[in-house]
């Protein structure tokens, strides 16, 4: 293997200085804060001096690298990553490590896209928020009041009682067939020998749940399934009368100029890493290599609501500031998007799954994020909320760490922080 690549990281314009380069990322991010007089406030001062974000900068890039440095010598996965911090000006850097394309010896670099699988939930809830707010949705409502003229909508699960809560909150009671039925997984093998073919969905419900004993009644227990993503975005188009792609774009990527992220719509997405499917061969009989001539052996419309984007850990930070901190989302129903739909812990019933956002407690306090696996490719991003930052790593392996290695990253920012007095 060759060797880690140290000191590659980016700033996304490297013309500006650091200080200044947070006020303008900020002012993207966030918009003008209001005092309580209504007069716009006083822009947010840098989080750190310029000298103290570059040697931030340097120290997570030397992490990085010997986090990939360490793997080569494992049996662990780990080609080459990229990687971002976002700080609380809103300040953004963006790194790399490793390779992109282990063949060719082509450098992983910061500015690369990776599928980044189940966080794509977290953009399929806030919309559904967002059209809660406005009236367009009701996320209490039985989704039989949108999809009950489908003839199947009576074979599906807890079909009677279902509601958009229940299925962005993991709590309308389906397996989850990826991992949890081999015969579903045989099934799925078939449609990936043809790199054009995926499961609509409504293929993939019927293939997944028809006719499935529910695991327990609505709303009464909590189990992770993309069938309950397919459903909601199944919901969210009869309710609307609009593609879910076309939402997700008018009112969250293009708004925020979340340009690094991308509808996974299509085979050929452009500024793919080259992904590793090591488990998903294993899993699903897929080709180790997922990008052949530029586009991806594996559609990703077969994830569609339960995932559905290709994204940069950059993006990912920065969606992660907005969408924790209420900026993305119109209104104040906020709190929404963190109630629990069924505690993990009965002794800290503030911890479990809220609406498409895993809310944890850990050494830094109160986390808000999610974690994703597409075939060849690990993401995961966090929100540290005590401390106003995020963290995002993608890994192109689906059989990676990035668990591991995310809480020592994001150590060195707190950190950095704490030392600054902030």
């Amino acid at each position: 293997m060759p060797e880690a690549q140290p000191g590659r990281f980016l700033l996304r314009q490297a013309e500006m200085s650091l200080a200044g380069l947070g006020l303008v990322l900020a002012a993207m991010a966030c918009g003008p804060a209001a005092d309580s007089t209504g007069d716009a406030a006083a822009e947010p001062q840098p989080s750190l001096s310029p000298q103290a974000a570059a040697a931030l900068g340097e120290r997570f890039q030397a992490e990085l690298d010997a986090a990939w440095a360490q793997a080569q010598d494992t049996d662990e996965n780990f080609p080459g990553a990229t990687a971002a911090f976002i700080l609380p000006d809103g300040s953004v850097q963006g790194f790399a490590t490793g390779e992109s394309d282990m063949d060719d010896d082509v450098p992983m670099t910061p500015d690369l896209r990776m599928p980044s699988g189940s966080i794509g939930k977290t953009y399929v809830a806030a919309v559904a928020l967002q059209l809660a707010m406005t009236g367009e949705v009701d996320l209490d409502t039985p989704v039989s009041t949108w999809l009950g003229d489908e003839e199947w909508l009576s074979r599906v699960p807890n079909h009677a009682d279902l509601t958009l809560r229940n299925l962005l909150s993991h709590t309308a009671g389906m397996i989850q067939p990826y991992f949890e039925d081999p015969d579903f997984a045989a099934r799925l093998a078939e449609f990936f020998s043809d790199p054009d073919a995926y499961m609509t969905p409504e293929q993939f419900i019927a293939e997944a749940v028809l006719d499935a004993e529910p695991l327990f009644p609505a709303g009464e227990g909590y189990h992770y399934s993309d069938v309950h993503y397919t459903l909601a975005g199944l919901a969210i188009e009869a309710a609307t009368g609009r593609d879910y792609y076309d939402l997700l774009d008018e009112m969250f990527l293009d708004p925020f100029g979340l340009d690094l992220t991308l509808p996974a719509d299509r085979r050929d997405l452009p500024g793919l890493s080259q992904g590793y499917a090591h488990a998903s061969v294993r899993l699903f009989d897929t080709p180790l290599e997922i990008v052949v001539d530029g586009q991806l052996v594996v559609h990703p419309l077969q994830e569609w609501t339960g995932g559905g984007v290709v994204n940069n850990p950059q993006a990912l930070v920065r969606w992660a500031k907005l969408l924790y901190e209420g900026d993305a989302i119109e209104g104040d129903d906020l709190p929404d998007l963190f109630r629990i739909g069924f505690p993990t812990d009965d002794s800290k019933p503030h911890l479990g799954y809220g609406l498409g956002v895993a809310v944890a407690e850990g050494e830094h306090g109160l986390t808000y994020g999610h974690g994703g696996f597409f075939p060849g490719y690990n993401s995961l991003v966090t929100y540290y909320a005590d401390h106003g930052v995020a963290v995002a790593i993608q890994i192109n392996s689906d059989d990676s760490r990035m668990g591991d290695h995310l809480p020592k990253l994001a150590d060195l920012v707190i950190e950095a922080l704490a030392s600054a007095g902030q």
